[in-house]
């Protein structure tokens, strides 16, 4: 059923990246034609902003087909951490743009050299873009939670779409007070949404690669279930990480009576305790280690 499961969720998934880079890629060279023709940094901004949507959602599509492949004797636990990666080369790519923009917007600014910026075609393409985003956007938010490759790509949108709103804005000043200067502004202000979210994406990618525990994981929680489970003395070398998101490992040694042996319950315990992380913390993959009570102190391994 967990097979299935997860079969599903990576063929949804994959149609809702194809849908979102048939939009994406579209209005991508409708805003370059755009800003070629108004001459407009911030269109360009938002266009290049839209380059690297589109290199991220092609790079997820590739990630999820690769994901969805069947683990080996070499690849034990399969493909999915292929996600993360792609979500650190999509992380890259945004820290680049943001990068380009901020440095060409700053240097409208000191140099004063604006530009003749043509607001009218910049607003209509800019509407073109937002209405774009705003169909990509609700097409890629049935996966954001499943994956940190789809939240990647979610993020990368809904960046873009705030993106087009500050063109808009800069559009409709510049029609009405003649202020050319708000072109770059608003390049600026796209680049400075863009970090963020980058550096939230990148701390993910660092937080599974670096297998800390999940974020919304109490390993101290955990530990205590355990414990409070009959016949079971004690919990140590308790091990939590990700092989992606929403994918969790759990690993621990449990400490039992003695008589757990004795009475061969040792197989009712540990489906005990599967079922306790399966249900309560969403653990997909435990292992424990079953020792009677004494033998830890004879290990010489550092304890979690």
């Amino acid at each position: 059923m967990a097979h299935s499961h997860d079969h599903g969720h990576s063929t949804a998934n994959r149609t809702r990246l194809l849908i979102a880079i048939a939009i994406i890629g579209t209005v991508l060279v409708v805003e370059v034609v755009g800003a070629v023709i108004s001459g407009s940094l911030a269109l360009l901004a938002d266009a290049g902003h839209m380059l690297s949507d589109l290199i991220g959602l092609i790079i997820a599509l590739v990630a999820v087909i690769i994901a969805a492949r069947p683990a080996t004797d070499r690849q034990t636990y399969g493909y999915q951490r292929v996600e993360v990666f792609a979500a650190l080369i999509n992380g890259v790519i945004l820290l680049v743009v943001a990068g380009f923009v901020a440095f060409e917007g700053v240097s409208r600014l000191i140099d004063g050299a604006q530009g003749e910026v043509q607001s009218t075609p910049m607003l209509i393409v800019a509407v073109i873009g937002l209405a774009a985003n705003l169909v990509a956007l609700f097409v890629l938010r049935g996966g954001a939670k499943q994956s940190i490759n789809m939240r990647g790509a979610y993020l990368e949108v809904l960046g873009d779409l705030i993106g087009s709103v500050a063109v808009i804005v800069a559009a409709v000043v510049m029609m009405v007070t003649g202020f050319a200067a708000a072109d770059s502004i608003a390049s600026l202000f796209i680049a400075a949404l863009i970090v963020p979210r980058a550096l939230v994406l990148l701390r993910d990618v660092a937080r599974v690669l670096s297998e800390s525990a999940p974020a919304e994981t109490d390993v101290a929680e955990i530990r205590a279930h355990i414990l409070r489970t009959p016949g079971v003395v004690a919990v140590h070398d308790v091990h939590v990480w990700a092989i992606t998101s929403g994918s969790h490992v759990f690993s621990a040694h449990v400490v039992v009576e003695p008589e757990i042996f004795e009475s061969g319950r040792a197989g009712d315990i540990l489906d005990e305790l599967g079922g306790c992380l399966s249900e309560h913390f969403d653990v997909d993959h435990s292992t424990f280690q079953l020792e009677p009570a004494g033998r830890e102190q004879r290990e010489h391994q550092h304890h979690a």
